[in-house]
């Protein structure tokens, strides 16, 4: 059964170290990493507990961007959103990440089968922008990091150096 933090319990001093099968053991550090030539990235992996995780994914060039993904780790199913931005669309710039984080951690608070996707999305439309709901069929960093037994049928993740 998957554990459950709260996601302030789980700060980057908090490492969940385990291994996948015969794979190197892999660090949550190791999923903060440039994915895109100095100009994005990404960063802030944490545990939500309950087989799922969040991060942040990052754009710095002749714009900002901040957009969030929080994954179901067993299924795939995945919930992405944009915190802030600046210089990226014909918009305005925003920041309401403090903002869209909260509704997140009050979400994560109460119990699972309540905290669905389309709950959240639906609550952080008030703060966020271009939310998704999605389903990936490959394992991400911080899935294969902390939950590598839910991996099941998915592409297993691939440390890139």
């Amino acid at each position: 059964m998957p554990r459950k933090r709260s996601f302030i319990q789980s700060s980057c001093c908090c490492l969940a170290i385990l291994a996948s099968g015969a794979a190197q053991a892999l660090d949550l550090n190791q999923c903060d990493r440039v994915t895109v030539a100095v100009h994005g990235g990404e960063d802030m992996h944490r545990d939500l507990g309950e087989g799922r995780v969040i991060w942040r994914n990052w754009w710095s060039n002749e714009g900002t961007a901040s957009d969030f993904m929080i994954v179901d780790c067993m299924d795939g199913r995945g919930l992405s959103f944009r915190t802030a931005e600046e210089r990226m669309t014909d918009r305005g710039p925003f920041d309401r990440t403090d903002a869209a984080l909260k509704i997140v951690e009050l979400h994560q608070k109460g119990d699972r089968i309540f905290a669905t996707f389309e709950r959240m999305a639906k609550d952080l439309a008030k703060s966020a922008r271009d939310i998704k709901i999605v389903t990936l069929t490959s394992e991400t960093c911080a899935c294969a990091a902390i939950y590598p037994e839910l991996r099941g049928e998915k592409v297993p993740f691939e440390l890139q150096s």
